[in-house]
């Protein structure tokens, strides 16, 4: 008798078959039951960042944030998309945080959901951290994984953010360069301006395979404008006529034309959502948000 199986939605877009029989006991341990490493992140960067943060409870220090929709094509190929442009006053403005104010794997919330318990005022999901157990994640000065896989993406204290090859450094080696917060996801989409060559052949690594992330998708990226100056876009998909989504290589070129010198790809499909002043801005794809294990925010 053929083995009956379970599908379980992952990040990224992804799912994964799961038996119902010997194995699921081992599958539900991977892929849906928490693993806390640390349940108190808060205290826990309390007592171990070094890094002063800046205050944003006047005008002189506030960043700018501005939230803009665009809607290009028509048809089945109307493409919908939302984009902050934003200029922090001091690097740190930029904070990450983690679902559930916990970090480990399988720890998700809905990205309003941390948001809110963050008092963000801005907010796009993260590198969905918590589905692998590899990649370097610096988050708010402090090391919490060190395992080096694949193309970051470093946000250092003096404003600059740089693409980097996390199999040649480490996070120490990051953290005593100045790096303030790290991501593990991607591909890079741009480079010095141009668009990356290969982006339409990268697979997303998992831990139970690469899967590929190519088409017409809902998408999230940063860019890179200028030190301390940053563009978040979120691309809506999997709805003809009202945004079908998005290529890699159309995704960078929107970043390109937004003025982005340096831009990566974050977690998409089901995941991608932009937080602004207390609500979802766009439309997740799922039909509501879907939950992840971090973001990035500003707090209000």
């Amino acid at each position: 008798m053929a083995q009956k199986k379970r599908l379980i939605i992952l990040g990224a877009g992804l799912a994964v078959l799961v038996p119902l029989g010997g194995g699921t006991a081992w599958a539900l341990d991977r892929y849906l039951i928490p693993h806390v490493e640390i349940s108190d992140v808060q205290s826990y960067e309390a007592e171990n960042s070094t890094v002063a943060t800046t205050a944003t409870d006047t005008d002189a220090t506030e960043p700018t944030i501005t939230v803009s929709t665009v809607v290009t094509g028509t048809g089945s190929e109307t493409v919908t998309y939302y984009v902050a442009d934003v200029t922090l006053t001091d690097a740190t403005q930029l904070r990450s945080a983690f679902a559930d104010n916990s970090f480990g794997e399988n720890i998700a919330a809905l990205t309003s959901e941390i948001a809110a318990a963050n008092d963000a005022v801005f907010a796009i999901n993260g590198d969905y951290y918590g589905f692998r157990d590899t990649g370097i994640e610096i988050r708010n000065g402090v090391i919490y994984r060190d395992s080096p896989a694949r193309e970051g993406l470093a946000f250092y204290l003096d404003g600059s953010v740089q693409v980097y090859d996390e199999t040649t450094t480490s996070a120490q080696e990051l953290l005593d360069a100045g790096v303030w917060n790290t991501l593990s996801f991607g591909p890079a989409l741009v480079e010095e301006g141009a668009v990356v060559d290969g982006i339409e052949d990268v697979e997303v690594d998992t831990n139970f395979g690469n899967h590929s992330i190519q088409g017409e998708q809902p998408r999230t990226a940063i860019g890179v404008i200028d030190d301390n100056h940053l563009v978040f876009v979120v691309v809506d998909g999997r709805s003809p006529g009202y945004s079908a989504g998005v290529t890699m290589t159309g995704l960078a070129d929107i970043m390109i034309g937004l003025g982005a010198t340096t831009a990566y790809n974050l977690d998409g499909g089901g995941s991608a959502t932009l937080y602004y002043e207390g609500a979802v801005v766009n439309t997740p794809s799922n039909g509501g948000e879907r939950a992840t294990s971090d973001i990035l925010y500003i707090a209000g």
